[in-house]
């Protein structure tokens, strides 16, 4: 029996890492049905007659698919709105030129980072929830900025995060396993700290869909089980799968799915990473034998094959210049097989 592969498009599609999904899920890549390559098939030819001419390689038509349940309608009104929202948020020049030099600082009281992989090999995503102080927060920078950096690493989580990843694996991988710790979040920080994590999801879900591979909510609060108990019968059973709501006696799961050397000590790993592991930025993408210059960087890529994406050396005592801050209050969202943060 011939192994399973992409059914790819030429025109479209230039991978240089592996393309076949590890387990035989349907409407995965090399794991498709032919009624499902048709609608692939359908949904990037109505995208070219809308205009389009960008992201419309089969990994991505797959996964607006999916998140679609198969439905091409939806899944190109999806890919649209998200297009647009693209061109306003200019996401294609930030993340060549964002540049957040006040990242230490933000991270003192919210620290958000990629480090390393978990036993599957995906990219592992952490924040740490319990320190957040907004007003705090916005003397060193702004909502504007936390929402483009939020952005940026999205986008390097695209490339070149998993193309590396699924290099080092020998397959592919194309979402990512997060932690959320909500330790120290009580009830003076749930307003702040949900305004926030809400208006982050409404951006995690609808313009990057089917990233989430598994979430771990450790150090839940007392009661927030019998919370998420309620929000879960609102939820995609595949994305209720993914989620783990953990107290305190989190480790030996959490360990079960991180290899101990590669979570940070502060979680029961080993891992003490020199100048913190929230800023080393460590994983395959910064090995030179996995990494290969993000499709993003243009005539950038040829100036480094690993990311950029360490604070600089100088960073200013004063905030930055302010530019208009989005409502934090919670924004209506859709829920779907995605992670809410990262």
């Amino acid at each position: 029996m011939a192994a399973p592969q992409l059914n790819s498009d030429s025109k479209y599609d230039d991978y240089d890492y592996p393309t076949t999904s590890p387990t035989a899920q349907s409407g995965h890549p090399g794991h498709t049905t032919p009624e499902q390559d048709a609608q692939v098939y359908q949904l990037r030819t109505q995208l070219e007659q809308a205009g389009y001419s960008e992201r419309l390689d089969t990994l991505s038509m797959l996964r607006f698919l999916r998140a679609r349940k198969f439905n091409v309608n939806l899944a190109k009104q999806m890919f649209i709105d998200c297009e647009k929202w693209r061109k306003e948020f200019g996401v294609d020049n930030l993340v060549r030129n964002f540049d957040y030099k006040e990242k230490p600082q933000v991270f003192e009281y919210y620290p958000q980072y990629y480090h390393k992989i978990d036993k599957d090999g995906r990219p592992v995503y952490i924040e740490q929830l319990g320190g957040i102080d907004l007003t705090a927060m916005y003397k060193i920078t702004t909502a504007e900025r936390m929402l483009q950096n939020l952005v940026v690493e999205y986008e390097k989580l695209a490339d070149p995060r998993l193309p590396a990843c699924s290099r080092k694996s020998g397959q592919l991988l194309e979402t990512s396993c997060s932690i959320l710790d909500l330790k120290g979040v009580g009830l003076s920080k749930i307003s702040s700290v949900y305004g926030y994590v809400k208006q982050t999801a409404a951006i995690s879900q609808n313009y990057y869909p089917e990233r989430l591979g598994h979430m771990y909510l450790i150090n839940a609060p007392w009661g927030f089980a019998s919370v998420f108990g309620v929000i879960k019968g609102f939820l995609d059973p595949v994305t209720v799968a993914k989620i783990h709501v953990l107290g305190t006696g989190y480790q030996s799961e959490l360990l079960a799915q991180v290899p101990k050397e590669n979570l940070p000590k502060i979680f029961g790993g080993t891992c003490d990473c020199e100048g913190s592991c929230a800023l080393s930025d460590a994983g395959p993408w910064q090995d030179p034998q996995w990494s290969k210059p993000p499709k993003w960087a243009g005539s950038k890529a040829g100036t480094s094959t690993t990311i950029d994406n360490k604070p600089s050396s100088t960073i200013s005592t004063h905030a930055p210049q302010k530019e208009p801050q989005p409502s934090l209050e919670p924004q209506p969202a859709r829920m779907g097989d995605q992670a809410p943060m990262g």
